[in-house]
C-alpha cells in the first residue's frame, strides 16, 4: 500500500546500508582499527623474540587485546556524525522503533570494524606461527565476540555522544562488560592450541552474543534518548 511505513527489517538494512555508504566514502575511520590492530599483534613479536614457545602461550591473548583495543578505537564515532548533522534528531522522532534503528548502525559498525579484524586475523596470527586448527578456533571466537563488543560499544557510544572528551568515559564504561569476551575468547584460543576441547568457550562467546544482540538495542535506544533530553 501506498505510504505505508516500511517493516522493520527494511529500516535495519537501510540504516546499515546508509552508515556502510558513509564509510566507504571515509576510508580512513575503516583502516585505522584495522592497522592498528596489525601493528600491535606484529610488533610484539618483534618486542618478545623469535621464540616458538613464547609466541605459542602469548600470541592468543595479545591478539585479543589487540582486537578489544581496535574495537574501542573505533566506537567513539558511532553516533557522533549523526549528532553533528542532526540526522540523529530525525532517529528520534522516526516512525520506525529507534532500537531498530540503533540495531542496524551497529551492524554497520560490526561490518566495518569487527568483521575487517576476523578476515585479516589469519594473516596476523602466522607472526605468532599458530597452526591451522588454531586460526579457525581464532576466528570464530572473534567473529563471535567483535559482534558482542560492537553491540556493548553501541550503549557506552550512546550514553557520551555530544560530550567532549567521551573517548575516555566510553572506554571505562564498556571494558567491565567486554572482560568475559576477552578471557574466554583468549582462553579458548589457548586451549585448541594445547589440544584441550574448546567447546565450552564456544558456546559462552555464542551464549554471550545471544543475550546481548536480544538487549543492546533496547539499551543504545533508551541510552539514544538519555543523552538527547
Amino acid at each position: 500500500m501506498d505510504g505505508e511505513t516500511p517493516g522493520l527489517f527494511t529500516a535495519v538494512v537501510a540504516v546499515a546500508r546508509r552508515d556502510l555508504l558513509l564509510a566507504w566514502k571515509r576510508p580512513g575511520d575503516v583502516l585505522n582499527p584495522l592497522f592498528f590492530f596489525a601493528m600491535v599483534a606484529t610488533l610484539f613479536p618483534l618486542a618478545v623474540g623469535p621464540s616458538n614457545e613464547q609466541l605459542e602461550f602469548s600470541g592468543p591473548g595479545v591478539l585479543w587485546a589487540a582486537a578489544l583495543l581496535a574495537m574501542l578505537l573505533s566506537l567513539n564515532s558511532l553516533f557522533v556524525s549523526d549528532f553533528e548533522d542532526g540526522s540523529l534528531d530525525q532517529m528520534l522522532v522516526s516512525p520506525q522503533p529507534l532500537p531498530a534503528l540503533a540495531l542496524g548502525k551497529t551492524l554497520a559498525h560490526w561490518m566495518t570494524s569487527g568483521l575487517p579484524l576476523v578476515l585479516v586475523s589469519p594473516v596476523v596470527a602466522l607472526t605468532f606461527r599458530m597452526p591451522v586448527a588454531v586460526v579457525g578456533v581464532l576466528m570464530l571466537t572473534l567473529l563471535l565476540g567483535t559482534i558482542s563488543l560492537s553491540l556493548l560499544g553501541a550503549i557506552g557510544a550512546a550514553l557520551t555522544v555530544g560530550l567532549h572528551r567521551g573517548t575516555a568515559l566510553l572506554s571505562l564504561l564498556v571494558l567491565p562488560f567486554a572482560m568475559p569476551v576477552l578471557i574466554f575468547g583468549a582462553r579458548t584460543v589457548s586451549l585448541v592450541a594445547t589440544g584441550d576441547s574448546v567447546a565450552g568457550g564456544l558456546y559462552f562467546l555464542a551464549a554471550y552474543a545471544v543475550l546481548i544482540v536480544s538487549i543492546a538495542p533496547f539499551a543504545t535506544a533508551a541510552a539514544l534518548r538519555i543523552s538527547n533530553e
